[in-house]
C-alpha cells in the first residue's frame, strides 16, 4: 500500500492567510484573554482582506499585524508576489453574534461556539507519532523555507509545495515518490534548481527512507517563477488537512486559524490528538483515531469514539472509560488544562498544528493510562 500526503510552506497564499488570521488571534489574546475571534483572511495580486467576526477590549492595528507577518515571512516586494508594504489592506470585521455569545459565555461551564465533530490521530511509525507521509512533508517544506531564509539558496521565493508518497509493503516502510514544487527567480537554470533541491532539501529530510527506486518530481511543470498572491489567491482555512495528518486519518471539515479556543473546530481537535497521542505513548495501541463531537452552547460533548484499527491491547471501551476519566472534555476545562489563551497560534499556523511543540502535544497521561488499563 502507498499513502501520499502534502504540505505547503509559509509562503504559500493560503498558509499567508492562516497566518495572518492567527496573528490577529494572538494580538487580541495578548491584551484580552477572553477575545471572541473568527477571522478570515484572503489575498490576491496586492492586497490582503481582513473579514470576519472579533469581540475584544484588544486595541489592535490590523495593518500592522498583516504587513509584519508579510515580511517575516518573507513577501517583501512585487518580485516575490506581494510587497508587505504597499499592497492594500481593507477590513471588514463586525462583532460576533450575541445568539452564538449567550450560549457560550456562561459561569457555569463555557459552551461550544459551535456544533461539528472533531478527529484526532496518532501512530507510533515516527518519533512524534504522526503519520509518515505528513511528517516528511511538513519537513520538506520547512527545509525548502530555511535554506531561502538563510541564504542556502538565496534564489528561492517564499512559495512552494512538497508531496510524500510512503510505501508501507515491507515492514520498513519507504518513500517511493517525492514532489517538490519551488517558487524560484528567474535567473536560475532548472537543472540548478534540481540539483540544489536534491542536496539541500530532499537528501537531509528524507534520507534513509530513500532507496535506489525512490521517484523524484521537482518542479515538474517547468520553471515556477511566478508564484504566492499573483498566481493564486489565498483563503483562511484552506489547508485543513496540510494542517492535521494529511488525509490518514479522517477530518471533520472544520478550519483552525483566526479561531479562539472557544471554538471547538480549534480546540476540540486539538484535545482529540492529545487523547489519541497519549493512548500510543500509552502503548494501548499503535496507531488511534479519536473522534469528539459537540452541540452549540452545550458543554460536554455528545459523543465520544475511538477507532484503534485492531492494533489496540485493551478494549476500546476500556480505552474510552479511561479517556472519559482522565482527560478534560469541555472547553473550559480543555482550555485550562491545555493553556490555550495564551498567544501561541501564529507558529500553528504553518507546518501542521500536530507533532510540534505544543501544549496538546504532550504525553503527560500516558504513564497513568498505562496503570490503568487493568483496572
Amino acid at each position: 500500500m502507498i499513502l501520499s500526503s502534502e504540505s505547503v510552506t509559509e509562503g504559500h497564499p493560503d498558509k499567508v492567510c492562516d497566518q495572518i488570521s492567527d496573528a490577529i488571534l494572538d494580538a487580541a489574546l495578548a491584551q484580552d484573554p477572553k477575545s471572541r475571534v473568527a477571522i478570515e483572511t484572503v489575498t490576491k495580486t496586492g492586497f490582503i482582506l481582513l473579514t470576519g467576526e472579533l469581540t475584544t477590549k484588544a486595541d489592535i492595528d490590523f495593518q500592522e499585524v498583516a504587513r509584519k507577518t508579510l515580511k517575516e515571512i518573507g513577501y517583501t516586494s512585487s518580485e516575490t508576489g506581494l510587497d508587505a508594504d504597499t499592497c492594500a489592506i481593507i477590513t471588514s470585521i463586525s462583532k460576533q453574534s450575541p445568539d452564538i455569545n449567550q450560549g457560550v459565555d456562561r459561569e457555569e461551564d463555557t459552551g461550544a461556539g459551535d456544533q461539528g465533530m472533531m478527529f484526532g490521530y496518532a501512530s507510533n511509525e515516527t518519533e512524534e507519532l504522526m503519520p509518515l507521509p505528513i511528517a516528511l512533508a511538513h519537513k520538506l517544506v520547512k527545509q525548502l523555507s530555511k535554506v531561502r531564509k538563510d541564504g542556502t539558496l538565496s534564489y528561492l521565493r517564499p512559495d512552494g509545495k512538497a508531496q510524500v508518497s510512503v510505501d508501507y509493503t515491507e515492514d520498513k516502510p519507504t518513500v517511493n515518490t517525492v514532489v517538490v514544487s519551488a517558487h524560484h527567480a528567474p535567473d536560475i537554470s532548472q537543472e540548478q534548481l534540481k540539483q540544489d533541491i536534491m542536496k539541500q532539501v530532499i537528501e537531509p529530510v528524507c534520507g534513509d527512507k530513500l532507496t535506489p527506486s525512490t521517484i523524484f518530481h521537482i518542479n515538474p511543470t517547468g520553471k515556477f517563477e511566478i508564484g504566492g498572491p499573483v498566481a493564486d489567491a489565498g483563503l483562511t482555512g484552506r489547508k485543513i488537512i496540510v494542517d492535521t495528518y494529511g488525509g490518514i486519518g479522517r477530518h471533520g471539515g472544520g478550519a483552525f486559524s483566526g479561531k479562539d479556543p472557544t471554538k471547538v473546530d480549534r480546540s476540540g481537535a486539538y484535545l482529540a490528538r492529545y487523547i489519541a497521542k497519549n493512548i500510543v505513548a500509552a502503548n494501548l495501541a499503535k496507531k488511534c483515531e479519536v473522534q469528539i463531537a459537540y452541540a452549540i452552547g452545550v458543554a460536554e460533548p455528545v459523543s465520544l469514539a475511538v477507532d484503534c484499527f485492531g492494533t489496540n491491547t485493551v478494549s476500546e471501551e476500556k480505552i474510552i472509560s479511561l479517556v472519559k476519566t482522565n482527560f478534560p472534555l469541555t472547553p473550559k476545562k480543555i482550555i485550562e488544562h491545555l493553556n490555550l489563551l495564551l498567544p501561541i497560534y501564529r507558529n500553528t499556523a504553518a507546518y501542521g498544528h500536530f507533532g510540534r511543540d505544543f501544549p496538546w502535544e504532550k504525553t503527560d497521561k500516558a504513564q497513568v493510562l498505562d496503570l490503568q488499563r487493568n483496572l
